[in-house]
């Protein structure tokens, strides 16, 4: 089976400042393995993306290493309204955190409607939509009329206040991750710090009702958030997942199981990506799978720096077999036959 070359939002690929995690050819060969070709990276670097020139730098160590496409995102702490207007045009989004993240990277709630006000841009400003804070979100929302993309939605209360303000009109957008659509707080148990993220799994009664609205979330967004194994194993560890090279099987297993549809899929994992930041796509870029092979998901054969996975062990169903960007074979068979810096940076300088 052919489908487009898929988009994934809401990745955390290191690069620059801790590429001991991973780093823009490892998080793109990553991204290629999982039939993605198209990626955009958030701003909580280890020096948080809120300037022009943290912008460039990291632009022009992409065009050194990327093997897809790449775009970013700028990031505010709700003084840097002159560096925003200089970020704007080479970005897809703002991205604010209004809760504990890698890097510390944190926003005081009294100033998210300032930067609502100075942020000029079409372009949608992205939220973590823990509870808390999703009633403040939304009021500004209704009072600006700016877009918003609430990220990771991961519980009941959540969700069902993001549908709420959707039906009133509101111009809000959601996307929803594998780890929440396929883990819940019985994994803790096994997993252990390698399923420890934010926002943290749900219950049961969250990841059904996730699954029973699939059908209005706009976007599966992995969230890859690679740590190391030591990193995870220390007595501090640190939040987040890696999970490019594991998403679309998971969502081929869920179309095995009658959980998914494709059409659904290819709407949340490529269309909607697509119409809701504006990314551009390149109709000579495809992912060719095999729907029907079944296979285990092994440490080893993963792409991503930190080689492991929390749906380590687990059986799927649908296999990428080979990705195509602009008509050249970049992965096929489990290698990758790009090299760093053949992918394209979108929106670069």
């Amino acid at each position: 089976m052919i489908i487009p070359g898929l988009i994934d939002v809401h990745v955390h690929l290191r690069d620059p400042g801790q590429t001991h995690k991973e780093d823009f050819f490892t998080g793109t060969s990553a991204a290629l393995a999982g039939g993605f070709t198209t990626v955009i990276d958030m701003p909580n670097n280890k020096e948080p993306i809120t300037t022009f020139e943290r912008l460039r730098n990291k632009i022009n160590e992409a065009k050194k290493k990327t093997v897809c496409h790449i775009g970013f995102y700028a990031g505010s702490l709700g003084d840097n309204p002159e560096e925003l207007i200089k970020m704007e045009p080479y970005v897809f989004g703002l991205k604010l955190y209004l809760n504990k993240t890698t890097g510390n990277f944190l926003i005081d709630k009294k100033r998210l409607e300032n930067i609502f006000s100075f942020w000029k841009s079409e372009k949608p400003i992205l939220l973590h939509g823990e509870e808390d804070i999703l009633p403040d979100i939304l009021s500004i929302v209704k009072k600006t009329g700016k877009r918003v993309h609430i990220c990771h939605v991961s519980k009941k209360n959540e969700l069902s206040v993001i549908l709420k303000a959707k039906k009133e009109g509101l111009p809000v957008t959601c996307g929803v991750t594998p780890h929440h659509l396929f883990l819940t707080l019985s994994d803790i148990k096994m997993l252990g710090a390698f399923a420890l993220m934010k926002p943290e799994l749900g219950a049961n009664i969250d990841q059904n009702y996730l699954w029973k609205h699939i059908s209005e979330i706009d976007v599966i967004e992995s969230d890859h958030a690679p740590h190391t194994v030591e990193e995870k194993n220390s007595s501090t560890p640190p939040f987040g997942v890696p999970n490019l090279d594991t998403t679309l099987p998971l969502l081929l297993t869920a179309i095995s199981q009658k959980r998914l549809t494709m059409k659904r899929l290819l709407e949340m994992c490529f269309e909607n990506p697509r119409r809701i930041f504006n990314i551009p796509v390149d109709k000579k870029s495809y992912v060719e799978i095999d729907e029907m092979q079944e296979y285990t998901i092994t440490n080893s054969r993963l792409e991503t720096k930190c080689k492991w996975s929390p749906f380590k062990g687990w059986k799927v169903k649908g296999k990428v077999k080979k990705v195509i960007l602009h008509g050249e074979t970049v992965f096929e068979n489990g290698d990758i036959l790009a090299l760093p810096g053949s992918g394209r940076v979108i929106k670069h300088f």
